[in-house]
């Protein structure tokens, strides 16, 4: 069979390692496609009808609509670990096998690029360095940081990457840790000493708040007014997760009262966000561009695993980590 292969708005698969495109090209024709990030249904359908293997981004959304107009498509493979913009039942209804980047590949990563990113905001780095190009240098007293040893830490979603960024912050700064999610690792958790609660009691005790929970009905805006009403005054919050486990509206005025002394985003509502995005150039939040998962060794291994994807589709072999 002629594989005609779309990747689809991944800014960093055959990038860097170039033998990715290669071993694709072997198989078929290979095309870069950029769509808008909100692009679903039909419209997508539309965009992607000349494709019968698509390797995907965080976006486009692949709803039911889409495979409904979109019924040759054999692989969409995630270029990452999650897999929330894609309605994996309309998927298996269609006949189009998902699959998925294992955990572990990403987990080291994504974990100490929450801990760097975590860092950067409580110790000003961005904020000095551009002083620091500026000419600015006699602003560094200005530049009061906060640290991390010995406070506390919550944790909503410690799983694949919750658990590495637990074991990182606990053991290197001696944090206390409070965690949230519904799968408890007793075991792991007696050895770092880590406490399981409800999502009430890790706000509301912790100096500093990491989100790595998976975004799903019950986990949507599970940061709002809320939650944001228990915490103490001049918490830290870093979320390399999804943005939308936040509540936007609510966390800006947390941010304006200083229930929030800084917000670490590495993922938004719309990537790319609009430009008036209010969580731009706002002093109190740093964003990221999506970079938590870039390493030379994860994206190597990322590309390595969807490349696999395509090559075993081409061979007749079992998918390996698939959704459905």
């Amino acid at each position: 069979m002629n594989y005609n292969i779309a990747i689809v708005n991944s800014s960093s698969f055959g990038q860097y390692f170039p033998e990715h495109l290669e071993r694709l090209k072997a198989l078929g024709s290979v095309e870069r496609v950029r769509v808008a990030g909100d692009a679903h249904g039909k419209e997508l359908a539309d965009a992607l009808r000349d494709f019968n293997v698509v390797i995907a981004s965080v976006t486009p959304f692949f709803d039911a609509e889409f495979f409904d107009n979109k019924r040759d498509l054999l692989l969409l493979s995630r270029h990452g670990i999650g897999f929330n913009n894609v309605d994996v039942e309309a998927a298996t209804k269609t006949g189009t096998l998902v699959t998925t980047v294992p955990p572990k590949v990403e987990r080291d990563a994504v974990a100490e690029g929450t801990v760097a990113t975590l860092m950067s905001l409580m110790r000003r780095v961005s904020d000095s360095h551009v002083a620091a190009n500026e000419g600015r240098w006699a602003d560094r007293a200005s530049f009061i940081g906060a640290g991390l040893s010995g406070k506390t830490l919550g944790i909503v979603g410690c799983g694949n990457i919750g658990t590495r960024v637990v074991e990182i912050l606990s053991r290197g700064f001696d944090m206390r840790v409070l965690a949230c999610d519904p799968v408890r690792h007793e075991k792991w958790a007696d050895v770092l000493g880590v406490e399981y609660a409800d999502l009430d009691t890790v706000v509301s005790g912790c100096d500093v708040l990491s989100l790595n929970a998976d975004l799903n009905p019950s986990s949507l805006h599970i940061i709002g007014e809320h939650a944001l009403s228990l915490m103490k005054r001049g918490v830290y919050v870093v979320d390399t997760a999804r943005a939308d486990l936040i509540d936007q509206q609510a966390m800006l005025r947390a941010l304006q009262d200083g229930t929030v002394a800084g917000l670490a985003l590495d993922v938004m509502h719309d990537e790319p966000p609009a430009p008036d995005d209010p969580y731009f150039n706002h002093p109190k939040v740093l964003v990221t561009t999506h970079i938590s998962a870039y390493t030379a060794e994860c994206l190597r291994g990322m590309g390595d695993k969807v490349t696999g994807d395509v090559e075993r589709l081409a061979r007749g072999e079992e998918p390996v980590n698939a959704k459905n």
